[in-house]
């Protein structure tokens, strides 16, 4: 890491649209330019770490600041773009508190997509999209990604079975038992996803569906019965940990 890098480790780091690179004049929207300038008071002439989720991670420079609009100039590029290993994860809408730190989780430990499914079981209706975006986008600043997973409409089981992609492994928790969770998982390399049930569980006419899957891959989660949030992370976590280049 070069001196010019290390020293933007303490900078603020911000997710924006707008295309990175050198001499790039980037305009923040009121947010983000309230935030850099009234709370981190950010000065002409300081440096921003900025990441758009295809250009890798850009060193900016503060070009000039009101309290509506900051404008910054790309310097050097500071991070490569990441290569996001395909696994999706698929799971039921929760109770706000419990989906809010499943999809900030999920987005840390490097998914690609977050796919929202409703069951019969389900007890949230309408999870509000644009709050779980800003989650995304928030843990994605924080740990450093320079990715922010995708977060398509939800939709219903049936309709997930339905169009799911023939090349694609469909990793299944299943409370009621299932292969080792290790053995399934090393064997699942991308492109593959894994399906977490809602509190409740999936009904029974909806395990024996997801069974009767050609993609389907039930695995056991162990002994014990978890939170919906913590199967996601815990499958997650180990996915990751067997695919993952090193």
């Amino acid at each position: 890491m070069s001196e010019e890098d290390r020293s933007l480790s303490t900078t603020p780091r911000l997710y924006v649209t707008a295309a990175l690179g050198a001499g790039a004049h980037i305009a923040l929207d009121a947010a983000q330019s309230h935030y850099l300038g009234s709370v981190m008071r950010r000065q002409p002439g300081d440096m921003v770490r900025l990441f758009n989720g295809h250009d890798g991670e850009w060193a900016a420079k503060v070009a000039s600041v009101a309290k509506k609009a900051v404008t910054l100039v790309g310097e050097w590029q500071s991070g490569r773009q990441e290569q996001v290993p395909d696994l999706w994860l698929c799971a039921a809408p929760l109770k706000k508190g419990r989906i809010d730190w499943l999809v900030e989780k999920a987005c840390e430990l490097g998914v690609a997509r977050l796919q929202l499914v409703t069951t019969q079981r389900t007890v949230v209706d309408r999870p509000n999209l644009e709050r779980l975006m800003a989650h995304l986008v928030e843990a994605a600043e924080q740990s450093g990604r320079t990715a922010v997973p995708g977060l398509p409409e939800p939709m219903t089981l049936d309709r997930l079975l339905k169009d799911w992609p023939a090349d694609r492994a469909l990793i299944f928790a299943d409370e009621t038992g299932g292969e080792a969770m290790a053995a399934a998982l090393a064997r699942s390399p991308a492109p593959a996803a894994i399906l977490i049930g809602p509190e409740g569980g999936f009904a029974p006419a909806e395990r024996d569906a997801i069974r009767a899957h050609p993609a389907a891959v039930p695995i056991s989660l162990g002994p014990r019965i978890l939170r919906a949030d913590t199967a996601a992370l815990a499958a997650v976590a180990v996915w990751q940990a067997l695919n993952s280049p090193g």
